[in-house]
């Protein structure tokens, strides 16, 4: 496990689980749902989802007019990439920053990285994925589980159209009321989970940002709220969305989560 410490932040990261964020706390709450090697690898810290964010229907798609198949990792569908499972190398690591690297394990080859830096008031993550000697699709994101705040401002202009099988359609549509377990565009403001104070100290605000142009939201749990940044919608192989690398080519996005006491 590697520990990274900024002002009152402590970060764990474990290179064994999927190269995650086991634990991020700030002035000793903890901001993630907690877990170990023993849980379900889908259910706890936040943890990096390449070479594809959210479902692949039944784990099939087409590229470049022939078809492939993945690993069913939720029945019956693929989901959320192969790194999360993956231990990854340790590049480097320091007080406050990380860097790791795993291979991509589906049939084009290529590598995912990552780089992890802590500040008093935020927690920086850029995620990169590499073509490796061919062209590949590539959806790439985070799935950080928050521990259920206080209240939050989640709110956006459009959704995507998901089927009975909690797989988009592709068609935009004004956003439901909650729960949700969706899949969103155009935040209307910076959005933000709020946590009650405690030991006297003022409201504890996170704010989520990323360069990231879809959202998924998945708040129906009671214990926990994911606000999942990613660069393309879920099935996106299937629906579109998907950036597609030349050989050596990348794909880079960067998710911050920062803080502050109001």
């Amino acid at each position: 496990m590697i520990e990274l410490e900024a002002g009152e932040a402590l970060v764990e990261v474990s290179q064994a689980d999927g190269g995650r964020v086991a634990r991020l706390r700030v002035g000793g709450r903890d901001l993630l749902v907690q877990g170990d090697s023993s849980d379900d690898p889908l259910l706890w810290g936040s943890y990096p989802m390449a070479p594809w964010a959210g479902r692949l229907r039944h784990g099939r798609f087409e590229f470049d007019g022939l078809p492939y198949e993945v690993t069913i990792n939720m029945a019956p569908h693929a989901i959320h990439g192969t790194t999360f499972t993956r231990r990854w190398e340790v590049i480097d690591a320091g007080l406050d920053h990380a860097e790791l690297e795993c291979p991509l394990d589906w049939s084009f080859g290529g590598r995912a990285h990552q780089h992890l830096q802590l500040t008093p008031e935020a927690l920086v993550c850029v995620l990169t994925v590499v073509a490796g000697g061919e062209p590949m699709p590539a959806t790439i994101g985070w799935h950080p589980w928050f521990v259920k705040p206080t209240s939050d401002r989640l709110s956006f202009e459009a959704m995507y159209l998901r089927d009975d099988e909690y797989v988009p359609t592709g068609r935009l549509v004004d956003p439901p009321r909650r729960p949700w377990d969706d899949c969103f565009v155009g935040p209307h403001h910076p959005l933000q989970l709020r946590y009650a104070s405690e030991l006297g100290k003022p409201e504890l605000v996170i704010t989520v940002t990323s360069d990231c142009d879809h959202w998924v939201v998945y708040d129906q749990p009671e214990h926990a709220t994911c606000v999942e940044p990613q660069s393309g919608p879920p099935d996106s192989f299937n629906v579109g969305g998907a950036t597609v690398l030349a050989p050596g080519e990348m794909l880079q996005r960067t998710m911050t989560i920062s803080w502050a006491r109001q």
